[in-house]
Parts: structure tokens; C-alpha cells; sequence
């Protein structure tokens, strides 16, 4: 992360996670890293979308370590024990749609708002946002998967709208929406994830260089893995 100062901080969210994890290591990794913290359900403390207190519990613990250079949300869900992804209309149901928008929506949005204050104003800072190119309306030409892509969709909208807002407050940092494309993890695994997918580590290693690349003009947009700008 050339662009960052040396003994720049680091923060991932849903280190735990595939993504998550490889985005870690590698800045573990990173000689200019001067500390990175992973924060995921299991750590101390903990954060938990299900548990929306412990995201402004954690926000509130943080503060001390920072400010933080870059900050990297790497949540989300795709399928769960409410079911798989809705093909057709039909297949739509209340419980499936509000947990989903409960971990790819709602709890990044609180993520947002709880720990971009804790980015560095004095130079270029970071905070990006793990989306999905099934959340583009404008290159949705397969349908399906309703809650996901409705869920991604919100998600963008959120970041653009804090982007514009951040930019007022702290005009040097880059709010960002970026697609990982199709990686090897869980999330995938029940679309042949392991055969089409790219290694965490991988995938990790484009978005870091994405993001290395990011300029505070650039805030609020959404960005895939090869670096080309998505529609929303």
C-alpha cells in the first residue's frame, strides 16, 4: 500500500471470513503496516451483525488505536439456514429477505457509521466496502437472486450517500464499493465456488492494489477487482 505513510493502521472487519482473513495476512505482511486489527465475531471484542450494539461497542474500543489509514468491511451472505439464493419471484419469503439485508445492509451501513470517524483526516485515509457486481442495476441481465442483489444494491446506495457526506467532513478520505469477483470460500461453495473461484489470497491481493490506487475524487464509487468502475 505505497500510497499509505509509513506505519500506516490497519483495521479488517470479518477477519475471520475467507476474504477477510487473506486481506489480514497480507497486511500482516506489509513492512510499511505499522499494526492491523481484525475485528469478527469471535474477537475481543466481538462484532456482530445480528447484534447491532456490538458495532458501536466495537467502534468505541477502537478509538483508542487509531486513527486508522485504511479500514476493510469483508462481511457478507449468501446463502444461509433461511435458504439459498430466490430464482423466481415465487420463492420470495419475510425471513430469508430481512437476514439478508441484516448482514449485507444494515449492519455494514452501521459499520459505516460507527468507524469512518475513526479515520485519519490529516491524509489520504480508506474505508472500503466489500459489494457485489449482482448489486449493479445496471448489469442486471439474469435476475434472480432477489434478496442478495436487492441487499447489494442497498448497500451502494449507502456508501455513496455517506461518501458525499464524508467528503465534507473529511476530505481527504475514499469511501469505496468493491466486487472481489468470484472467490473460493463458503459464500461459493454451493456454485462450484472451488472450481471457478479464485484463492482468498488472490482475490485479496487485487483489491489491496485497487484500493492502493483510490484518490479522495474517487470517493463513493464501485470498483471491481481488475480495477474498472462498475454502474450501480
Amino acid at each position: 500500500m505505497q500510497s499509505l505513510p509509513e506505519g500506516y493502521q490497519a483495521l479488517v472487519i470479518g477477519a475471520s471470513g475467507a476474504i477477510g482473513s487473506a486481506f489480514l495476512e497480507q497486511l500482516q505482511r506489509d513492512p510499511r503496516c505499522g499494526r492491523v486489527v481484525g475485528l469478527s465475531r469471535s474477537s475481543q471484542p466481538a462484532i456482530d451483525f445480528e447484534n447491532p450494539g456490538s458495532i458501536e461497542t466495537a467502534a468505541v474500543h477502537m478509538r483508542s488505536l487509531g486513527p486508522f489509514h485504511l479500514v476493510v468491511l469483508a462481511t457478507g451472505t449468501l446463502h444461509s439456514a433461511q435458504g439459498m439464493p430466490e430464482r423466481k419471484l415465487a420463492q420470495l419469503n419475510y425471513t430469508q429477505m430481512e437476514s439478508t439485508f441484516r448482514i449485507n445492509t444494515m449492519g455494514p451501513a452501521l459499520a459505516i457509521a460507527h468507524f469512518t470517524p475513526l479515520l485519519d483526516k490529516c491524509t489520504r485515509s480508506l474505508m472500503a466496502v466489500l459489494s457485489a457486481k449482482v448489486g449493479s442495476i445496471g448489469d442486471n441481465r439474469l435476475g434472480g437472486w432477489y434478496s442478495y442483489r436487492a441487499s447489494k444494491a442497498a448497500l451502494n446506495m449507502l456508501i455513496k450517500t455517506a461518501s458525499i457526506e464524508m467528503s465534507r467532513t473529511n476530505p481527504l478520505a475514499v469511501l469505496a464499493a468493491l466486487h472481489p469477483g468470484t472467490v473460493n470460500s463458503a459464500l461459493s461453495a454451493p456454485f462450484r465456488g472451488a472450481e471457478i473461484g479464485r484463492p482468498p489470497a488472490t482475490a485479496a491481493a487485487e483489491l489491496l492494489k485497487v484500493m492502493d490506487g483510490l484518490l479522495p475524487d474517487q470517493t463513493g464509487d464501485f470498483w471491481a477487482y481488475d480495477g474498472k468502475r462498475l454502474p450501480w
